[in-house]
């Protein structure tokens, strides 16, 4: 059986995706240990609220440190909602910058929209290939819930690394287009809540899980 933590850095939907995780047959644990972190075949980092307050927890905890250290070995991480937001280099929030983990170039910023916040079910474009969406359709839909988003993705598609591989981009559309998801060797992240998305979130989890 797969170990995951949800890392618990005080925002967060912790047991919703500790309840997802298990649903897909994994064992999960919710914690800031990070020796527990980096141990487990995968780390789960949720978020939900402002950018810099998530940051700000993150680093609290060394979050920050444990991402990195994860990724110089090759050992998969998950971001979801501001979890994958900080995986980016800055944020933008009422004119007030702040930096992300610059794991990946690009800004967080406003969506440009009518309604806002993003709120219910949308459909999304995966690139072919794509494990983290192997099995669904086209038509699914997932839940997403926010007012901020990346809209440029700016690494190159050939720039993959030893711990990093070409990325795939999965995009979906509020007003404007958006970066949804994103796979990039041992790193994995999603705008929307796959956990809050029924049998297509327990889908996708259960996709990330079977690559641990």
């Amino acid at each position: 059986m797969k170990s995951v933590v949800v890392f618990d850095y005080g925002f967060g939907n912790v047991r919703s995706a500790e309840r997802a995780v298990a649903r897909a047959g994994a064992r999960v644990e919710i914690t800031r240990d990070l020796d527990a972190a980096l141990r487990a075949d995968g780390l789960l980092v949720p978020g939900v609220g402002a950018f810099a307050a998530c940051m700000n927890g993150i680093r609290e905890a060394r979050g920050d440190w444990a991402v990195q250290r994860r990724l110089a070995g090759g050992r998969p991480v998950l971001g979801i909602c501001v979890g994958m937001q900080v995986l980016f280099a800055r944020g933008i929030e009422h004119d007030v910058e702040s930096k992300g983990l610059d794991e990946w170039p690009g800004t967080v910023g406003p969506l440009r929209a009518p309604i806002v916040p993003h709120m219910g079910w949308n459909t999304v474009r995966a690139p072919a290939g794509s494990a983290l969406f192997a099995g669904l359709s086209a038509e699914e839909r997932f839940y997403f819930v926010h007012s901020y988003a990346v809209h440029e993705w700016e690494l190159p598609p050939d720039s993959g690394t030893a711990a990093l591989s070409a990325p795939k981009v999965t995009w979906a559309t509020h007003g404007e287009p958006f970066v949804a998801a994103v796979e990039n060797g041992p790193l994995w992240a999603t705008q929307f809540h796959p956990e809050k998305s029924g049998d297509a979130g327990a889908r996708l989890i259960t996709n990330w899980i079977e690559t641990l």
